[in-house]
């Protein structure tokens, strides 16, 4: 029976760190918190004493996001000062202000009483805490973060939480889900605000864990601050962001924040990435090692036993956890995520013969959006990924490799106004590890897709070897050149887009669903789809 991963679970939009989040998740019976408390978390001035009936209930950075009776913070932006919309957000209900000396006049004349620090981004951890009453959650949190992996090593974490009987929470760059309540996500890790909200909410429905994916960005700009897990996992670290980090070393440091006694009690550290032994050098907290690396010295490892089209079989050994499972994911990395994830159960105090009666012999994990299988009966295999590094290329392309019988395609595009400088390393891996090459354009927005493309080119066509390279800027071409390139015993990888079902171009949200394309692609080519049914 075929699951259709754009029925089983929400279609995601493409994470953007601009976009305005929502609070699709607010406590149900919120308490009332005096603004006096909230400024003494913020660290502000003591408020007069004619302010201390006034209470809040929620907080929120965006005007849309407001309730009535919550707290309008007004942070400065890269597009200007939150404060100008204050008007609205009186007109919304908002009671009250917190913002800084920039944003302290205008905020002031608009009637709401005010609270001014310094930075109200820093501070936004504690006030958030403060408004949603987080300080004890009475259930264990898991954080993940690394460059790939993330959400996946979060989706095993909740399907093995739920394995176990207990009710769950988790939030991903793909979707958030408080027990049987989902939303697609907007941001990888929600502003403060929300993320402290969801939190409550998930308390309020009494869940027994929770997984967070926890990005560089979300470190670095606070939307973790006040939240403290029990066990913090890494994945690995790889070329991406450098549009937000001056250099790898700087985009490493913003992830180690993670492992400090602040913000986690243990951690779990991959050892499968050179950044790996950084992370255990330089934590600040007890930490366990995992490996998929067989001459890889760690507390962990993960032995690959079978690659095929439809799963991985393989074994993890801990201390005192010996267990084989096959999961419906692709490759020796998806494994080591899962093994990321059984160990920061144990860590979290687990039994172990708890874990491997619940991922034991096999394990359904749905992970939206990655190698996402748009395959007929018949025909070429096609996996429709949401990848955007040289590294995931690398790991999903020999995942591929294991198993295909015939040539091997990538369909790639690169997002515009993202970090330009890993495109070159994109079109190399390609070329280095597929027959056949297509670029193709995915998320140009405001940048020159010629010149996106340029960049992915110049890498694949300095690979020497006999990888076919093509331009094809419509992705519909791209991907009916690609099936026909490696015929029908070959696998097309596509790429970037996941399930996302638009095409950003200048601000555009243009419908176009690569995963259903990919569908109508094989059927016109004689290859229909199979019967898809919907999860339940």
């Amino acid at each position: 029976m075929l699951v259709d991963p754009t029925t089983a679970v929400p279609t995601a939009v493409e994470p953007d760190e601009e976009d305005p989040v929502s609070h699709a998740f607010d406590p149900v019976r919120p308490q009332l918190i005096r603004l006096t408390d909230v400024a003494a978390a913020a660290g502000a001035r003591p408020l007069p004493s004619v302010l201390a009936d006034v209470h809040v209930t929620g907080a929120a950075v965006a005007t849309e996001d407001l309730r009535p009776g919550w707290l309008f913070v007004a942070v400065p932006g890269r597009h200007g000062h939150g404060v100008r919309h204050v008007s609205a957000a009186r007109a919304s209900g908002a009671v009250a202000v917190l913002t800084d000396q920039t944003g302290a006049r205008e905020a002031t004349r608009s009637g709401l009483p005010t609270v001014v620090v310094r930075d109200p981004r820093a501070v936004l951890g504690a006030v958030a805490r403060t408004v949603s009453v987080t300080a004890d959650l009475g259930f264990p949190l898991l954080g993940v973060t690394g460059t790939n992996g993330k959400t996946s090593t979060v989706s095993v974490l909740d399907a093995i939480m739920r394995r176990l009987g207990w009710t769950t929470a988790m939030t991903s760059t793909a979707e958030r889900r408080i027990a049987d309540e989902v939303v697609a996500s907007r941001l990888t890790t929600p502003e403060a605000t929300e993320l402290h909200a969801f939190l409550a909410r998930a308390r309020e429905r009494s869940v027994d864990g929770a997984a967070i994916e926890v990005s560089a960005q979300g470190l670095s700009r606070h939307r973790v601050d006040g939240v403290h897990f029990d066990v913090a996992g890494f994945t690995n670290l790889s070329h991406d962001h450098l549009d937000d980090y001056a250099d790898m070393d700087e985009y490493l440091r913003a992830k180690l924040r993670l492992f400090r006694p602040d913000r986690a009690a243990r951690g779990v550290v991959s050892l499968d990435s050179a950044a790996g032994r950084a992370v255990v050098a330089e934590a600040g907290i007890p930490v366990e090692t995992i490996t998929s690396e067989p001459r890889t010295v760690a507390d962990w490892h993960v032995t690959v036993l079978d690659q095929h089209a439809d799963g991985t079989r393989f074994r993890i050994d801990g201390s005192d956890v010996s267990m084989t499972t096959v999961v419906p994911l692709l490759g020796r990395h998806m494994a080591a995520n899962v093994g990321l994830a059984v160990a920061m159960l144990r860590a979290a105090g687990i039994p172990a013969a708890d874990l491997v009666a619940a991922a034991g012999g096999s394990l359904d994990v749905v992970v939206p959006g990655r190698m996402a299988d748009a395959s007929s009966p018949t025909g070429p295999r096609v996996f429709v990924d949401f990848a955007h590094t040289p590294d995931a290329f690398a790991k999903s392309l020999e995942a591929i490799r294991a198993f295909a019988t015939g040539p091997v395609g990538i369909v790639l595009g690169a997002d515009g106004d993202r970090d330009p400088s890993k495109r070159e390393a994109m079109g190399t891996v390609a070329a280095s590890l597929a027959d056949v090459v297509v670029v193709a354009d995915h998320h140009p927005r405001f940048e020159d897709p010629d010149g996106i493309r340029a960049a992915i080119l110049r890498g694949a066509r300095g690979v020497p070897g006999t990888a076919r390279v093509v331009e094809l800027p419509d992705p519909a071409q791209a991907i009916r050149h690609a099936l026909a390139a490696v015929g029908d015993d070959g696998v097309v990888y596509w790429a970037g887009p996941g399930l996302t079902d638009y095409r950003d171009v200048r601000g555009v949200h243009v419908p176009y669903s690569s995963f259903r394309d990919a569908q109508a692609a094989l059927a016109e080519a004689g290859h229909p789809a199979r019967e898809a049914v919907s999860a339940c």
